[in-house]
Order: C-alpha cells, then sequence, then structure tokens
C-alpha cells in the first residue's frame, strides 16, 4: 500500500504532503482545487507518461515522492534490487520503498526506485503488483475486451490459470513447429538451388583434395623450378669448393692440412683450435653432401615439372577465389556434408513437422477446450456474484452477465469474453459498455472489482470519481462497497460525495487559496467538527448549514453502524 506521498508544483499543487495508509481514504475538495492532481501524481509514480504541462505556472519542474509498504521479499522488492535500489525493512516481513519522479518545465524526466536513479519504465513495471487506477473515463475492465477477458481470469483463479498455463504451453509448442513449417515450405526453392550449389563446391573441392599449406609449398616451388639454372650454378660452383672435385684445392683439403699441421705441436691453445677446424671440417662435409642433393634434385626436375606445379597452383587459385582461403574450402569440405543432408532431408523433414504439427494442433485443441471450460464455469459465477453486489448498490432490477464465446486465436485463448448488463427486466443483455449509463458504468466497474478482490486482492485501489452520475441511496452503497473493499484492500477515493466519504476511515481535503497571483493547494487531514463541515459544503455548498451538518452527522454514522 502507499503509506505517503509528497507533491510539489504539480499542477495547482504548490506543496502538499497526502497522509494515507491503511483502509478507506477519501479525497474530497472545491472543484479546481487538485483532486484529480492527486491521481496524476499517483499516475506519475507508476510510470505513466510525463507531460510538461502538469509543472505548476512559474516552477521549472513538478516533483512527486511516494513511500511504499511493500513485502520485504516479493515480487516488488526483487524487481527494485534487479534496478539497483532497494527496500528499507520495517519488521514483520514488510519494508518501506521510496519511489520518485520529477518533470521539468522543458519536458526532462527524472525517475528514483529504492534509493537509486531508474528508467520510468521500472516504475510501471512495478505497477501491476501495487495498484489498479480507475478514472472517470478509464474503466478498462468494462471497455476492452482483452480486459475483461484477463478480469474473469483472475477471477477464475486456480483452475483458469492452471488451464491458461497449459494453454499457452500448447500454443508455444504447436506455433514454433508451425512456423518451422512455414519456413521450410516458403523457402524449399532456395534451399533446393542452396543444396545443388553446396554440392557443386564440395565436388570441385574433393576434386582437387587440396591439403593445408600446399598454395604456400607449390608457390615456394615454382621460384625455384623457374630459376633452376641460375641455382645450379650457385650449388655446383660451392659444392666444387668444398669437395674439391675442380681443379684447385678445396676447403676440406685445405681444413685437413690446417688440423693437421696443429696437431703436430703440443700447446693446449692450438689444440683446441685443432678440434675447431676439425669441427669445421666435418660441417663443410655434410654442407658438401647437401648441396649434392640438392643438385640431383634440380637435375630430375625440368620444364614438366615447372608446368605441373603451376597447374596445380592454377586449381587451388580456383578454389581460393571461390571461398576466399584454402583453409575455408578445407573447411567446407569438413562442415558442408552435414548442411547438404540437412537440406537434401527436407522433404522427410516437411514430412516429419507436417505430423509433430498435427499431434501439437490437437494436444492445443484439448487444452483451448479446457480453458474454455473453466472460463464457462467461472463466467457463470462471476455474473451471479457482480449481480447480487449490484442488487446492493441501488441497482435491484440489473442482471449482469460474461459470455464467453469462440474468437480468434491467440496466446491467450480462443475466447471471446463481453461483460454484458440487463438493467432492468426484460431488457436484453448488452456490453455493458454502451447499456450502462455512467452512473451505472461506475456501480458495475466497482461491483466487479469487489467480487474479483475477494479471490485475487489487489494491494491498493485507486478511484477518481468513480461515483460520477450517481447520488443518493446509490452513492451510500457506493461509500459501502468502498468500505468493504477496503477490508482486503488499501482504497483511495477521490470524490465529490458526502455519501461515498462519510464511509472513510481517513478523509483528506485539497484547499485551494487565492493570494491575487498565485494559485496554490495543500491537503489537511479531517476530523471531528472540520469533517463534519466539509461534508455539509459537499451536500449544501454551505460548510455553516445547520441542516447539512445534521445530514452530514447522520451519514457519518452510517459508518460507524456498518464498521
Amino acid at each position: 500500500m502507499i503509506e505517503e506521498m509528497r507533491l510539489r508544483d504539480l499542477g495547482v499543487i504548490a506543496e502538499a504532503t497526502l497522509p494515507m495508509g491503511p483502509g478507506f481514504t477519501a479525497i474530497t475538495g472545491e472543484t479546481g482545487a487538485g483532486k484529480t492532481m492527486v491521481v496524476t501524481g499517483l499516475g506519475l509514480l507508476l510510470g505513466q507518461r510525463a507531460d510538461s504541462g502538469a509543472v505548476r505556472a512559474g516552477a521549472s519542474q513538478a516533483t512527486v515522492d511516494g513511500v511504499w509498504i511493500v513485502p520485504e521479499d516479493g515480487a516488488v522488492a526483487e524487481r527494485v534490487r534487479e534496478a539497483g535500489g532497494d527496500v528499507e525493512p520495517i519488521g514483520g516481513g514488510r519494508a518501506e520503498l521510496y519511489v520518485g519522479r520529477s518533470i521539468s518545465s522543458e519536458g526532462r524526466g527524472r525517475a528514483s526506485v529504492g534509493g537509486r536513479s531508474a528508467p520510468a519504465g521500472v516504475l510501471a513495471d512495478l505497477a501491476d503488483d501495487l495498484v489498479v487506477v480507475h478514472g472517470q473515463s478509464d474503466q478498462l475492465r468494462l471497455k476492452s475486451a482483452a480486459a475483461q477477458r484477463d478480469a474473469l481470469d483472475r477471477f477464475g483463479g486456480e483452475p483458469v490459470q492452471t488451464a491458461r498455463d497449459v494453454y499457452r504451453q500448447a500454443y508455444e509448442h504447436w506455433r514454433g513447429i508451425d512456423r518451422e513449417l512455414s519456413r521450410l515450405t516458403d523457402d524449399r526453392d532456395a534451399r533446393a538451388r542452396e543444396a545443388e550449389e553446396l554440392r557443386a563446391q564440395l565436388a570441385e573441392i574433393e576434386q582437387a583434395a587440396p591439403v593445408a599449406g600446399e598454395d604456400l609449398d607449390l608457390a615456394t616451388r615454382a621460384e625455384r623450378l623457374a630459376n633452376a639454372e641460375e641455382l645450379r650454378l650457385a650449388a655446383a660452383t660451392a659444392h666444387d669448393a668444398l669437395s674439391g672435385e675442380a681443379d684447385g684445392p678445396d676447403a676440406g683439403s685445405l681444413l685437413s692440412d690446417a688440423r693437421r699441421a696443429l696437431e703436430r705441436v703440443s700447446d693446449p691453445v692450438l689444440e683446441e683450435l685443432a678440434g675447431q677446424v676439425a669441427e669445421l671440417g666435418y660441417r663443410a662435409a655434410d654442407v658438401a653432401a647437401a648441396l649434392a642433393g640438392y643438385l640431383a634434385d634440380l637435375d630430375e626436375s625440368g620444364p614438366h615439372e615447372l608446368a605441373a606445379v603451376e597447374e596445380r597452383r592454377a586449381v587451388l587459385a580456383s578454389l581460393v577465389r571461390a571461398h576466399g582461403t584454402l583453409d575455408a574450402a578445407i573447411e567446407l569440405l569438413d562442415t558442408g556434408s552435414a548442411r547438404l543432408a540437412e537440406l537434401d532431408d527436407d522433404s522427410d523433414r516437411i514430412d516429419r513437422l507436417t505430423a509433430e504439427r498435427d499431434a501439437a494442433a490437437s494436444t492445443l485443441d484439448e487444452a483451448a477446450a479446457a480453458l474454455t471450460a473453466a472460463r464457462i464455469e467461472a463466467a457463470g459465477r462471476l455474473g451471479a456474484a457482480v449481480t447480487t453486489e449490484l442488487r446492493a448498490l441501488a441497482m435491484p432490477d440489473a442482471r449482469l452477465e460474461v459470455a464467453v464465446t469462440a474468437g480468434t486465436e491467440s496466446a491467450s485463448g480462443r475466447d471471446d469474453v463481453a461483460i454484458l448488463l440487463a438493467p432492468h427486466p426484460g431488457a436484453e443483455p448488452r456490453a455493458v459498455s454502451r447499456g450502462a449509463s455512467g452512473g451505472e458504468l461506475s456501480r458495475v466497474m466497482l461491483a466487479i472489482e469487489v467480487v474479483i478482490a475477494g479471490v485475487d486482492p489487489v494491494p491498493t485501489f485507486v478511484f477518481d470519481e468513480v461515483d460520477a452520475g450517481i447520488g443518493g441511496a446509490a452513492a451510500i452503497e457506493v461509500g459501502r462497497r468502498l468500505a468493504r473493499l477496503a477490508q482486503s484492500s488499501q482504497v483511495i477515493a477521490v470524490t465529490h460525495l458526502a455519501q461515498v466519504a462519510a464511509f472513510a476511515a481517513n478523509h483528506l481535503t485539497v484547499v485551494k487559496a487565492n493570494d491575487g497571483s498565485v494559485t496554490a493547494s495543500d491537503v489537511r487531514r479531517l476530523d471531528g467538527a472540520d469533517r463534519e463541515a466539509e461534508m455539509a459544503r459537499l451536500l449544501s455548498g454551505m460548510p455553516d448549514s445547520e441542516a447539512a451538518l445534521t445530514h452530514a452527522r447522520e451519514l457519518l454514522s452510517l459508518r460507524t453502524e456498518t464498521a
């Protein structure tokens, strides 16, 4: 519930604090004093769209702050922590949640949740778990088909909710299969072309049988073969110099002579150098052997091998052009087979998915039928219960029906739900939004909320002039029902009727003052004589009228009698 709300520079309200608390709070005041701004401020705390026109004339910004009492570990507290804020424990498993909203005159806005800045969307997320707001022309549960269905589902409780969950799971399963089947069917030609192209690509790669790094090795080989004569001359010259096969002294013989000369004398330094010379001789012999092998390889190669290498490089270059790199072509050879198998399996897969979809559709039909049956059962009970409430709300001959009919399939079921009202005997039930007057619409809405709250309570209800268009005995019964609703939920009602305000446990009035230049409003809690005077003003426009005061006391006594 909302414990307190503070408004600053919102509409005509310069600064006001509204102490709420549990039970039924009535908010009254003269026309134009700013009562509706209370609902506007609450809407801002619940994430509704900010309007810079709500900023008080001459002010730079409007601010609204609220303190809510919420379960310490409930869904609201969890969402607040997800947004980076927190709640403050106050004992008994309860906690205080601080929320705020500001709007600048330029249209910029900020929100805070649990002491941390947050998007206004977080406030909207919390709204469903905090409050239900009904404005003068905003009885959504009576005007929106989807909202009427949701109201019925709330009243239906666990049986309807269980059937709805089962249906939703069956619907999502069927829809997933249907989407996949539609995709395969719609893309059949494109997938056939993809399979044909992929098959040709794999055949080309398989025929080429590339090896990782082969293109680089072939490039090196081609360069060697293209310069074979120059390479042969260099290698032969070096080999002759090392092996002594040409005229003149060779490096190996010279190194042998040097080693023997050093070994003839006895000197540690020269002995070490003789060993190094011997090592050079061995290495020279190894290099000479390697050069001999290199020359033999060149002798075996010829123009025919260069042509073969270039031909192979051309094959690999074609793969690189097609796939970007040789490695990509090799990878496609590894992975493409699985994709080709999937594409070639389309016909069989379509047959399998068709069978799965038919089975899923059968399951969905059963779930839809179960949900419809649960809703029809709940609709009968809801209609009877609301009809009983309407009799107590000075509509003794009215009958409310909740019709469940076949509708368009969606994730919420296959049912259309319509709330119908027959205002008097013999009248044909009509959609309540078309067959009821403003006052009747208000009472029907209230009756539905009272009935639903008995099975699915909401923490806080806010009614903005729910008593519009009614008066007399009907208004008294509206007050009684608001008081009854307040036994399980917090109820805040902006009202212009003393008959309604009389049943409130907490009566606040919005008082307007005009000093000739600035209009401001203040909020005061009323008790005793002050409350009687406000009630008299609501009744007759004259707070000092003795007759009105007497009537006000009689009305206030009704709350005591029915408490």
